[in-house]
């Protein structure tokens, strides 16, 4: 049988960045920016399966968009919590590039859905 959205590296690797997200913000007491960094870092892989899922090039591509939108966020969040000293510089720069990686992936998935509309 053949997986979905799970064969994705993408999905894979956002899976990954989330898990580790939780994992280090998992005894940090600031609810408020853990609430946030960790619920962005879900939303990422969340919306990439949700658009594989369904059934028009649009609506994939609407759904691969917002998941961008999450690695953005994401990146931002991870940049503050360095300058505010909740995750290592070196930690930090490594969840950066994957971010980053991870909406050059996005983009281009979403060129290649827009070529098949």
């Amino acid at each position: 049988m053949s997986l979905g959205f799970e064969n994705l590296q993408v999905w894979k690797r956002s899976v990954d960045l989330s898990v580790q997200i939780y994992k280090h913000f998992k005894k940090c007491n600031d609810y408020s920016f853990t609430s946030q960094i960790t619920r962005s870092s879900l939303s990422i892989p969340s919306n990439i399966s949700e658009g594989y899922e369904r059934e028009s090039l649009k609506d994939k591509n609407r759904f691969y968009t917002i998941a961008k939108g999450s690695a953005g966020e994401l990146r931002t969040q991870i940049l503050i919590g360095v300058k505010i000293g909740y995750i290592d510089k070196d930690l930090g720069d490594k969840w950066t590039n994957e971010t980053r990686e991870l909406s050059a992936m996005l983009v281009g998935l979403i060129k290649s859905n827009a070529k098949k509309l």
